[in-house]
């Protein structure tokens, strides 16, 4: 079976549109979470991803869209999440609401999760990998998000994978990431695609997200 992997869309719909088109043929897609947040196209995305994902698990900006002062003291954070606040409609806030943390998929045998298994919200950057061995006795790998950083590794035949960032990319290429699984091989592709980003940064500038948001694009990072 061959799984897509997206996570950290971060409402950018025009990478995740990216990444759809450049993805190949796959069993079904599988979303780690982060739909929401920083950009200008919560709404779009959600509905995208409500559409085509088989899975979803809930990112910790998909929780606190209720509660967008928790990231009072990250500017970018805080105004995309009032901006995703105001833009998602009802329902669409009760779906992000309603997102398990952490579930399996592949017939349990793939752990899912966005940030780290057990301590919510945790960043386990790539060099931490190893750290999550003691995770991973009852499955043939980890899915995880959160640090916008593409990696995968295998740890005693276990597969950890971060497909990377869709929508926010922080691993200094500002190509949007995903990765496909191959569950008969327990192996993980990384990708990259390039996206519109002028097109992104032209939408933050017209619903006076902060510029930063933009401008990180660019960089990736």
């Amino acid at each position: 079976m061959k799984i897509g992997l997206i996570s950290d869309i971060h409402a950018n719909l025009p990478a995740l549109e990216a990444v759809l088109q450049d993805m190949p043929t796959v069993d079904e897609l599988v979303c780690v979470g982060d739909v929401i947040g920083y950009n200008p196209m919560p709404s779009e995305c959600v509905t995208r991803i409500r559409g085509i994902a088989s899975t979803t698990v809930q990112g910790n900006h998909d929780r606190t869209v209720e509660t967008p002062d928790d990231y009072r003291l990250n500017e970018m954070a805080h105004a995309g999440l009032e901006y995703a606040q105001q833009a998602l409609s009802d329902a669409q806030r009760r779906w992000l609401q309603t997102l398990p943390e952490t579930t399996t998929i592949a017939d349990g045998e793939y752990l899912l999760v966005h940030s780290h298994p057990e301590n919510r919200d945790e960043y386990v950057y790539p060099r931490e990998f190893p750290d999550l061995r003691p995770y991973l006795d009852d499955y043939a790998g980890l899915i995880l998000g959160h640090t916008h950083i593409q990696h995968s590794a295998t740890i005693d035949n276990r597969l950890i994978v971060n497909p990377g960032s869709v929508g926010q990319p922080r691993d200094g290429d500002r190509r949007a990431a995903y990765a496909i699984l191959d569950t008969d091989t327990n192996q993980a592709m990384l990708r990259r695609v390039p996206y519109n980003i002028d097109e992104v940064y032209h939408e933050i500038v017209v619903e006076d997200l902060p510029t930063e948001t933009g401008e990180r694009l660019f960089d990736g990072k």
